[in-house]
């Protein structure tokens, strides 16, 4: 029996109109009851939510007040694990000032503020100067989001990218520093990404087409009119996203080309903003690689000649071709190079072997290298670049399951480990009162799955506990090992927390992504089957009082994970989940579709990409049986995961679902695919995915006895 073995709320749920749609693709003929979600005019849509179809917001609205009202009994709860996350983040808190020239930058927060206040203040300290106050600037908008910023070389500019609708349209403006001011300039329909020419009076910026792909790159000289701003690079494939960055040396500007599986990078001098690109290495299918610019050479991250895991290279600046590339570091198989920073003296590389990161410097006078080393089971580690090249301190941040992050300044000369802080918990938090785990689950093919968990010390090992069960498994993207307030609101209640590494990610290297893509997709959600099981049989939960959750391809994870094996789970939390696959891959007009073909398959050319497809996507394979609680969230505004796809997974499993479990949907009207903005308002989102998974394991009701 899954959860409750009574209707939770009386009333009646919505049940949206099926009017079926009828395409034919491959020779096959497919029927969409629930298509008439999809709103025709979504791309306005993205950039006004009022004109959204009054049908189809009736519906959803009808979803909202539905799901409020089966949840109706958490409301103090909700409250409840909302002040308790509240309480463990520190409301004046700000980060570690990083240096630049005469100036340190920083951002900070006040108490009972959302947004982050961007200062600055003479290096080595001082009196602070306000940059942007995103409070003040969020004021009578119902979502606000600062995307990139960046000061111009000569520390008189600031440029900042704002998405105000949550669609990920960010607009590009510039501040006067000495006045404080914005000036005219304005420029829509961004990317979010800013990069500033040596000049200080000249910025690139990404710009997207009328579908949302990021696909051209500009020229803005400040003063002059955004019509006026020149085309500096065009992407003529579709499949293919553009962003522009810049060297650690600040010496080029770097315009990165690529999919999933494939890159391209064109250099720009940024003491000659107006000159010609140059291009690295034209394009080669399945060839990826990462540009770093040190004195008259290149430095370059690549996979090519078979370096699956990556191996770094180096090129003359004047010729950088590939014929001209010559190896530093070699590859080696299962140690995956995932980030190489050139500074002057030291070349930094971030890599992670046997499933765990590690920091590598070496010495560019002698090739001397060194590792900067870490104890803990399973922990996360992230390497800060900052703005100097000319600098022996690299800054990177550690944490694990049950240690709070830290940020240390370290000497890549000397070694000297500064810790410059330590992420506070006001309410109070001591490591000793949790255990971390690493642990390997035995799939189906010999392939060993790792999950780590995080329990509160006396947690019963006996199969009794509650599992909450996260996943991901898509892109290459892994999934850290790190510190996370919000999930001690469910350990301190009994749950055991679990992140299962599953393949799709690049946790053991590079084969461990390209293990769950395309037509071996199918790994990812048997090594999160084979996990859960794993959990149960060695006595950390039982079957059926498995909580599983994961978002966007995660999401999808979760829409598969219940068609495939719904008795092994008591409940699936779906945030902003990727689940109608085949019709999303089949509509080449929407934002992500042509550049997520490398990843999933295009069924549109391909029989066989079709095939494999049709046979996992969630949608459409919901089937008449009895599925697990479900609660799935939606944002209206959101370009990636477009807010129809959970909408018609819901109605259709409401239509087929022959358990007496809840199916419940809600959708953010005034958000997108991050959710809510603000750091508080994104707790009360958390608050209630966890509220929703306490009450299906009974906990909620107890508390509730236990409060009355």
């Amino acid at each position: 029996m899954h959860g409750l073995d009574r209707p939770v709320t009386r009333q009646l749920p919505p049940i949206a109109q099926r009017q079926p749609k009828f395409s034919v693709q491959h020779g096959l003929e497919l029927v969409d009851e629930y298509a008439w979600l999809r709103a025709g005019n979504w791309q306005e849509v993205m950039r006004d939510p009022a004109a959204l179809d009054p049908q189809i917001r009736a519906y959803l609205e009808a979803e909202n007040a539905y799901t409020e009202t089966a949840l109706a009994s958490t409301q103090e709860l909700q409250a409840a694990l909302f002040a308790e996350m509240k309480a463990r983040i520190k409301e004046d808190d700000s980060s570690v000032p990083a240096p630049d020239g005469a100036y340190e930058y920083f951002a900070s927060y006040v108490t009972g503020g959302q947004y982050p206040r961007l200062c600055r203040r003479p290096r080595g300290g001082g009196p602070e100067q306000m940059l942007l106050d995103g409070n003040k600037e969020a004021e009578g908008q119902a979502y606000w989001q600062v995307g990139a910023t960046a000061h111009s070389p000569d520390h008189k500019l600031f440029a900042y990218a704002v998405d105000d609708r949550g669609s990920e349209l960010f607009t590009i403006r510039i501040r006067d520093l000495a006045t404080g001011r914005d000036l005219p300039d304005a420029i829509p329909d961004t990317r979010s990404a800013i990069v500033w020419a040596s000049d200080s009076k000249t910025l690139f910026y990404v710009r997207l087409d009328a579908n949302q792909r990021p696909l051209f790159v500009y020229r803005h000289r400040v003063g002059t009119p955004v019509g006026e701003d020149v085309l500096v690079y065009e992407e003529q494939d579709v499949g293919f996203y553009v962003g522009v960055g810049q060297t650690q040396s600040g010496k080029f500007i770097v315009i990165d080309v690529h999919d999933h599986q494939t890159s391209e990078a064109h250099l720009l001098d940024a003491d000659r903003p107006e000159g010609a690109l140059r291009l690295v290495a034209p394009r080669q299918h399945g060839h990826e690689y990462a540009v770093e610019h040190h004195r008259d050479r290149l430095i370059i991250t690549t996979n090519s000649q078979g370096a699956e895991d990556f191996r770094v290279c180096e090129a003359p600046v004047a010729a950088p071709a590939q014929a001209n590339w010559r190896e530093i570091i070699a590859h080696k198989p299962g140690r995956l190079i995932l980030e190489a920073i050139a500074y002057r003296d030291h070349l930094v590389r971030l890599e992670r072997e046997d499933g765990l990161p590690r920091i590598i410097i070496r010495r560019f006078g002698d090739g001397a290298e060194h590792a900067i080393a870490f104890d803990e089971e399973a922990y996360s580690l992230g390497v800060s670049a900052g703005f100097e090249f000319d600098t022996t301190t690299l800054r990177f941040t550690y944490s694990s399951m049950t240690t709070p992050a830290q940020v240390f300044d370290y000497d890549m000369e000397s070694r000297a480990r500064t810790l410059r802080k330590m992420q506070e918990v006001p309410s109070g938090h001591d490591p000793a009162d949790y255990v971390t785990r690493r642990l390997f689950a035995p799939a189906a093919d010999g392939e060993t799955v790792p999950i780590t968990l995080l329990y509160r010390k006396g947690t019963p090992l006996d199969g009794s506990a509650p599992l909450f069960l996260y996943g991901y498994g898509a892109y290459g993207i892994t999934i850290p090992a790190g510190f996370a307030t919000g999930r001690l609101s469910l350990v301190d209640r009994g749950f055991i927390f679990a992140v299962a590494h599953v393949r799709g990610g690049k946790d053991k290297g590079y084969r461990w992504y390209t293990d769950g893509k395309l037509e071996e997709k199918l790994n990812t959600f048997t090594d999160f089957i084979a996990a859960g099981e794993f959990l149960a049989r060695e006595g950390y939960t039982r079957r059926g009082r498995i909580v599983a959750n994961g978002g966007s391809a995660g999401g999808m994870l979760m829409g598969v994970v219940a068609n495939m094996a719904p008795e092994l789970f008591l409940g699936i939390i779906a945030d902003v989940p990727f689940v109608d696959v085949l019709n999303t891959m089949l509509d080449e007009s929407l934002p992500l579709t042509p550049p997520e073909w490398p990843e999933w398959g295009n069924p549109i050319e391909s029989k066989a990409d079709f095939d494999i497809i049709r046979s996992y996507s969630p949608y459409d394979n919901v089937a008449p049986k009895a599925y697990p609680h479900i609660f799935a969230y939606a944002g209206l505004t959101d370009p990636r995961v477009t807010y129809w796809e959970p909408a018609k997974w819901i109605a259709r499993l409401r239509h087929l679902n022959t358990s007496q479990n809840l199916i419940l949907l809600k959708t953010n009207m005034e958000a997108g695919h991050g959710g809510a903005s603000g750091r508080f308002e994104a707790l009360k989102e958390v608050a209630v995915d966890y509220a929703f998974a306490l009450k299906i394991v009974g906990v909620a009701d107890r508390e509730a006895v236990a409060n009355a």
